[in-house]
């Protein structure tokens, strides 16, 4: 089955979007309808929200020990995200709720998205600002138009960084949530570039491991390029073709 990767992944996929939460692969409309209609609006705060210490320790899995024992940990709370423990190295872990992904992604308001991410340095100083503007704005109780408004104003500003050379991030963790469709999907790293660059990397071309996501909310391209492991070492499912 063709499922869909959040734009953030994920945001997201990341979007993810999710990413934006993790984009779609091809979704059918009726299924994003029926998404939609599933979660028009935003739930309950308490349902977003996790154990204090199932939440740190469900961030350190989105990477490797190595890197995750020694990074910065957010936590998300009744005021937004606080930091929990103090790192070395620089990388920052966190759990990415569903407003991690673009507004129009059907599940922006999934209460059940957990999505376990770990950023490098460069992302941790240039992306991750984007990310807990809009948690705050979500808080706040702003409707998805007011969002948008909301970052557009504050690139245009330029109250939010220019995103670095180099920004990163993993996404191992057997433990995340994607979404509905994306379930726990795959681990993978996410690269951040600005603008529309998905042609310069040769993105989500036939044959290409690199999965391309362009998210005009964040003005970023998200790139995907899938491991072969779990945060864990356990070996990953085989790649879809």
């Amino acid at each position: 089955m063709r499922m869909s990767f959040r734009r953030r992944a994920f945001t997201l996929a990341i979007a993810l979007g999710i990413i934006s939460m993790l984009a779609a692969l091809g979704t059918r409309p009726a299924q994003a309808r029926g998404l939609e209609t599933k979660y028009p609006h935003m739930a309950p705060l308490e349902q977003y929200l996790m154990d204090r210490n199932a939440e740190i320790a469900l961030a350190q899995s989105a990477a490797p020990p190595s890197i995750s024992s020694s990074a910065t940990v957010m936590v998300l709370g009744q005021q937004g995200y606080t930091t929990t423990v103090k790192g070395k190295n620089g990388f920052l872990c966190l759990v990415e709720r569903s407003w991690g992904a673009a507004t129009t992604d059907p599940e922006f308001w999934n209460p059940g998205v957990r999505g376990p991410i770990c950023f490098n340095p460069a992302a941790a100083r240039t992306f991750v600002p984007i990310y807990l503007m809009k948690t705050k704005l979500v808080l706040a109780g702003k409707s998805k138009p007011k969002i948008v408004q909301a970052l557009t104003t504050a690139f245009n500003k330029q109250e939010l960084p220019a995103l670095e050379p180099g920004a990163m991030c993993y996404m191992l963790s057997k433990q995340e949530y994607l979404g509905d469709q994306a379930r726990s999907w795959h681990p993978h790293l996410m690269f951040f570039v600005s603008g529309d660059a998905g042609k310069s990397w040769g993105g989500s071309l036939p044959g290409s491991p690199v999965i391309a996501a362009n998210d005009p909310e964040e003005r970023a391209t998200i790139f995907m390029v899938w491991a072969g492991h779990w945060s864990d070492r356990t070996p990953a499912p085989q790649a879809m073709h």
